[in-house]
């Protein structure tokens, strides 16, 4: 009965971010992923959607990206870089005075 349920937009991108690991894994070639994505998109039921990765391996959770600290830690380096550069500043500007 489940695989009768309209998929989401969300389901949709959930499966193509999904289908993006496992190409960068190398399970899938730039052609199969493209393939996959149009049939992902086009999917209407979680059924359509289930099939487009169904000879994939499960993703475990060590898999799973960690954006959020990726961004955040990102954010940490423009800081640090920038706080090294106001010092800099600062001690070129009292060297010169």
């Amino acid at each position: 009965m489940s695989g009768e349920l309209r998929a989401s937009d969300e389901d949709r991108h959930r499966v193509v971010d999904a289908l993006h690991r496992h190409t960068e894994a190398g399970r899938l070639s730039l052609d199969e992923f493209t393939e996959r994505v149009d049939s992902a998109y086009a999917a209407r039921t979680l059924a359509e959607l289930a099939a487009v990765t169904r000879d994939l391996p499960a993703e475990s959770a060590r898999t799973a990206p960690a954006a959020p600290d990726t961004g955040r830690r990102d954010l940490l380096v423009i800081f640090a870089v920038a706080g090294v550069a106001l010092v800099l500043l600062l001690a070129f500007m009292a060297l010169t005075r």
